[in-house]
């Protein structure tokens, strides 16, 4: 394909690509819109649109404007990764920033985290992006992990919160009733897939986790028809050491950011005595001499 000096796409290249976009863009508003069982004209109705214009959309017969395609993106509640993306297929630029959430993320909002995580102790608080890959862990988190895993010199940065479940060489073997918890989670990251249907990574993911030894036949078909819980139970036991938790997951609403959209932050409470006890054992700062 041909660039100028500077990189760019040439005219002559740039009125071969927008075809393509076009379509790409046509079929990705198409599948939005059957998602979520939505005709034409219900679009139409709820977006404040015309359906003729809709069906132009769709067939191609009509370009959108960037305020056109956002309107609909909105109504369709579509995430922000891929509200990016069907702006970019209609050859118009993204509108939501992707920051890395170490040193981009307003100042406001690293610390609101860090504050959750430091108030969390002496439980666990880990911070996830939208693959999983913890970002944040505060004490708790770093010092109870190691006693979890099979092989500690796997776990190697960044760490994945669903590799350390179903990987036998780390995690997996200390999972009490480790088939429940690995198929509400494989079947939460199926959803999640669908939800971002251009996402390779979470694609990705998805299908390395099923390659792991032992994962059930049963796992690659996940059950979309059982509800996924906003909080589960969750049990670790190593020889006479079983700690037991609820966990809760937050997230940011109406962020703006597509970053602050996929973060997720899972908290760790324990269930019963025993476990606080251990708990405040583990994170207990060594006596000095």
């Amino acid at each position: 394909m041909r660039r100028n000096g500077s990189g760019q796409l040439s005219a002559e290249a740039a009125r071969a690509v927008a075809p393509e976009r076009g379509r790409i863009f046509c079929a990705l508003l198409k599948y939005w819109r059957q998602r979520r069982g939505l005709s034409q004209l219900d679009l139409a109705l709820v977006a404040e649109v015309s359906a003729r214009h809709v069906s132009f959309l769709e067939t191609g017969r009509a370009r959108p404007s960037r305020n056109m395609v956002l309107r609909l993106a909105a109504t369709l509640e579509i995430p922000l990764r891929e509200q990016n993306a069907l702006l970019l297929a209609a050859g118009m630029p993204a509108a939501f920033d992707e920051p890395q959430f170490a040193d981009e993320l307003p100042t406001a909002i690293r610390r609101a985290v860090e504050r959750m995580a430091e108030q969390q102790e002496p439980f666990p608080l880990v911070a996830m992006n939208r693959v999983h890959d913890v970002l944040l862990a505060n004490r708790a988190a770093s010092q109870l992990l190691p006693h979890f895993v099979a092989d500690p010199s796997r776990l190697s940065l960044p760490l994945n919160a669903l590799r350390l479940l179903f990987d036998p060489q780390l995690g997996r073997a200390f999972v009490v009733d480790w088939e429940r918890i690995a198929r509400g989670m494989l079947a939460r990251l199926y959803r999640e897939t669908l939800t971002h249907p251009n996402d390779q990574r979470l694609s990705n993911l998805f299908a390395e986790l099923q390659r792991y030894p032992d994962v059930p036949q049963s796992f690659r078909d996940p059950d979309l028809g059982s509800p996924s819980e906003p909080t589960f139970t969750l049990r670790l036991r190593r020889d006479d050491l079983e700690l037991g938790f609820l966990t809760t997951m937050t997230a940011f609403t109406a962020p703006h950011n597509v970053t602050l959209e996929e973060f997720r932050v899972e908290s760790y409470f324990p269930l019963d005595a025993a476990t606080e006890r251990s708990c405040k054992q583990f994170t207990q700062p060594p006596a000095s001499t």
